[in-house]
This record gives C-alpha cells, structure tokens and sequence, in this order.
C-alpha cells in the first residue's frame, strides 16, 4: 500500500481500480472511503460489486487502524482527520471526487466537504453524527480497555456493532480479530474528539448532493440524531436501514453500495432542494 508521511507517521491508502478500459474516460470517477474508529479500509471491500466497474475506489487506513501508525502524544481532532484525508486525496492527485464516511469518519467526511466544497462532487454518511453531544454508550470504554485490553474491547463493540446472524461467522471473526489491532492508545482520545464535535455552523455549507445512510438501531447514534442532519442539510436524503447496527458499512455492504451507485450516477441530474 502507498503511504503519506503527515505528522510523525505515514497514513497508508490503497487506490483500487478494476475498471474496464471502456470506463475509463472521466477524470472524476474516484471514491473516496473514510472509516470509523476499530475498523480499517478493508471493510469497505463488500462495496466493490456494486462500485468498481465504473469507478476507482480509494480506501485509506485512519491513524493507529490497520497499516497507519499514530505518534506518541497526537492530539486528536476532526481537524486533524480532515487533514490526513486531505494530504491523501492530494498525494493520489485528486482534484474532485465523491467521499464516503461512516461513524467518525463520517463527522470527519461533513467537514471535510464544509471546507471543501467544491472539491467533493457527492457525499455519503454512514452511521454517522454532525455534533457530539448527540452520541451515546461510549461511557464504558474506558474501563472495559483498562480491564481486559482491546481483546476485550473488541468482543464488547461487536454486539454493539451487528445483530447476531448479520454477518457470516468468517466476517465476524476477521472483523473481531482486526478491530483488537487498533492501536489502545487511540480509542478513547479519538472518541473524546467525536464527543466535543458540532459541526451544525458549517453545515450550510455541505451544498453537494448527499446521501446519509442510517441503521436502525445504532446503539451509539440515535435515528433522530441522522433526520436532524438531514433536515440541516440543503441537499439530502436519508435512506434508514431496518435490522442494523453501528457495523452497517460492513453488515448491509449491498444495500448500501447499491444506493451509493445510485446516488453517484444521477446527482446531475437530480433537483437540489431550495437553501
């Protein structure tokens, strides 16, 4: 995987591009994916079907997930993760693209596309929240990481992430095994810096089509926290997903590629409403 050296540690990518050469005539064809906290790029590999004919799909591994280092003592931000998907996307050369995020990465994605507009052609949320305030269950983190490491964090966020017989047993033992990879050091501060977050001044801003995806059932981001995004937004729509978790992105990969398709093959042509 290719990497870019920002603040003391490389942020690692992969830029997949299974395209026949027929569709390979637009420069503005890639995808950008932003995960959450205990995931790595890997899981957005079930959206490939649905996306990688007609599109290169770009998957970066956020700071201390997967193959991305984080330096002692980082200071984690939304800032500071909108600036790591920015020396990426400019490392690949990307002047426009559409950007997908989920949980964190998502409130990471919002900003992103507040301060860059014109850079981001599409948006998607997935499981994600605009404000802190409205995040719930994270309280127990911390002793469950000091009591049993992130073994045992991990076991703990898996019920929290997928309804028993969501995912095949071969899905959750690798979703399992590399969410206990994450680095400790990075769970809690990252999740503090989700927590302090309120993205709702620069909201007005997001003017791009946008397509917010919502389980359910997310135990950490309540449904209404997703609808008062959407009634924010000037040009949203909220597609909620029946019998999910806070693992959508992985659990429900077909649902959600498949609408994400949709939404990047007509946003041209779809009415924006009024701001």
């Amino acid at each position: 995987m290719p990497s870019v050296p920002m603040a003391g540690a490389a942020i690692h990518y992969e830029l997949i591009d299974q395209r026949p050469p027929w569709r390979r005539t637009s420069s503005e064809d890639v995808i950008v994916f932003h995960h959450g906290l205990g995931a790595c790029g890997d899981v957005w590999r079930g959206w490939d079907r649905a996306l990688a004919e007609r599109h290169r799909l770009l998957r970066l591994d956020m700071r201390g997930h997967g193959q991305s280092a984080v330096p002692a003592g980082y200071e984690w931000s939304i800032d500071a993760l909108v600036e790591d998907l920015d020396a990426v996307v400019n490392d690949v050369g990307l002047e426009r693209f559409h950007l997908v995020g989920e949980s964190i990465g998502g409130t990471a994605v919002l900003r992103y596309a507040a301060r860059h507009p014109a850079r981001v052609i599409t948006l998607t949320v997935s499981n994600g929240a605009h404000r802190g305030a409205g995040i719930q269950n994270l309280g127990a983190w911390k002793q469950i990481i000091e009591d049993g490491g992130m073994t045992a964090w991990s076991a703990h966020m898996m019920n929290m992430r997928f309804h028993d017989g969501a995912i095949d047993d071969d899905q959750r033992r690798w979703y399992e095994a590399q969410q206990a990879t994450c680095d400790a050091h990075c769970v809690l501060p990252a999740a503090a810096a989700l927590l302090a977050a309120d993205l709702t001044p620069e909201l007005g801003r997001i003017i791009m089509p946008t397509l917010l995806l919502h389980p359910d059932g997310s135990p950490f981001i309540p449904v209404g926290v997703m609808g008062e995004l959407n009634e924010l937004l000037p040009d949203s729509r909220l597609r909620v997903v029946e019998h999910a978790k806070h693992g959508l992105p992985f659990s429900h990969a077909r649902e959600c590629s498949e609408a994400l398709a949709t939404l990047v093959s007509g946003f041209s042509t779809r009415p924006r409403r009024p701001r």
